[in-house]
């Protein structure tokens, strides 16, 4: 791998002289960018940047960005990439005017898809989880989180944690791994949701730390879900194995699932559609990372997360895509971005911050991705020549990606 030169560029964004810390409050909408610059790379990680005028004559592989801007790549830090076959018959439903729970109760949902995931070849689900990764990467994503979840007994969470772990060996992108055994109780379990629990606790916990399969310890906190007592019993049975929390909460109701998160020291919380107002001093004094996720309540057409108030309240904010077969079949986050300005009333800087270093916190990834640094991973987003960086989110569907370099090799 050699040295890799980006000219010309119009503008590199998100350029860290010093590194930068976890970014709340008024700091969540700085954005340090420097007008006409270069990045050298070599070995897949960045070697210098600065004016054009300070470039190196010339690199083993040098790529003029004709004026385009330079961004690093997202870093996705809530997906659900590994699912077999899609939902678009509950989407007719909720058209049709059934809501996410009564889809749920009916047998749907989360239960949908164990059933099919069950049902698929374990070289079945690494070839449609692969086309997904390589689609996203084609997005601009240069580092993401991975859940199971769509399993719910022992051997098929353990089979969704097998392909996320070859996923990491085949991707060029790092990838982080959740266990979300606690995605809901399945079916049969329903009327014995205890014995669930105690699998969960006494099998698939020390099964998925004891084969190193997983980084963190997921829990759908939620009426159609898990109760905050069952998440705490959970996540301190995930600690006593190596597992650190980052959880689902308050996607439909405020259970008082995130004080069970920050008693346990939660990466992230995600979702946040709805928070209570007691909720928002346990987020303010931490450095746990409110993580949303607004595909999902757009495709969902529910209500969205109070992004400004978090961010006002100094709360530390990341956007995430949760691609997943049934409230965000969508893992593109340049949308993820303009939904963020649209509907969350995020400003470009907010936004591109969240899905960047932010997103990076979320997933402690923050000293190789999320910024252009010396020393950080090389994996950049190289747009078309655009007006502005506003232009990006304003711009929701039009193609303003140029190249995307991963570990300074082009995709």
């Amino acid at each position: 791998m050699g040295a890799l030169l980006v000219r010309n560029a119009a503008c590199l964004v998100q350029v860290e002289r010093v590194r930068r810390p976890l970014l709340r409050g008024a700091a969540q909408g700085v954005l340090p960018v420097l007008e006409n610059g270069y990045v050298l790379a070599e070995n897949g990680r960045i070697l210098a940047f600065g004016p054009s005028a300070e470039a190196p004559e010339r690199a083993d592989l040098e790529i003029d960005a004709k004026g385009g801007f330079v961004l690093p790549c997202w870093v996705d830090s809530h997906t659900h990439l590994i699912f077999a076959g899609s939902r678009e018959g509950e989407f007719a439903d909720r058209i049709n005017g059934l809501s996410y729970e009564e889809i749920a109760r009916r047998g749907g949902g989360i239960m949908n898809s164990a059933r099919l995931l069950r049902e698929t070849p374990e070289e079945k689900l690494r070839e449609q989880a692969y086309a997904r990764l390589l689609e996203v990467q084609g997005k601009g994503t240069g580092a993401m989180e991975v859940k199971s979840g769509y399993g719910l007994n022992t051997e098929a969470e353990l089979k969704m944690l097998r392909v996320a772990r070859w996923l990491k060996e085949v991707s060029k992108a790092p990838l982080k791994v959740s266990f979300l055994g606690a995605h809901t109780i399945p079916a049969d379990y329903r009327d014995r949701r205890e014995e669930y629990v105690r699998l969960l606790v006494d099998e698939m916990i020390p099964r998925v730390a004891g084969e190193g399969l997983a980084d963190y310890i997921d829990v759908f906190c939620e009426k159609v879900a898990f109760s905050p007592a069952e998440m705490d019993l959970l996540l301190e049975a995930g600690a006593k194995h190596g597992l650190k929390p980052k959880v689902h909460v308050n996607q439909f109701n405020a259970l008082g699932g995130i004080g069970v998160a920050l008693k346990h020291g939660a990466v992230s919380v995600d979702h946040l559609e709805v928070v209570g107002e007691e909720e928002f001093p346990l987020l303010k004094n931490g450095s746990t990372i409110a993580t949303l996720l607004p595909s999902a309540p757009f495709f969902l057409n529910d209500h969205y997360p109070p992004a400004r108030r978090l961010i006002r309240e100094e709360i530390p904010v990341a956007l995430a895509s949760d691609y997943n077969p049934g409230s965000s079949p969508s893992g593109s986050m340049p949308f993820v971005l303009s939904l963020a300005c649209v509907k969350l009333r995020m400003t470009p800087e907010e936004a591109i911050n969240a899905a960047t270093l932010n997103g990076a916190y979320a997933l402690e990834l923050e000293s190789e991705c999320g910024g252009i640094a010396v020393g950080k991973r090389a994996d950049l987003i190289i747009t078309r020549p655009v007006p502005s960086l506003a232009f990006l989110p304003y711009a929701f569907g039009s193609d303003w990606i140029a190249e995307v370099i991963l570990q300074g090799e082009r995709v």
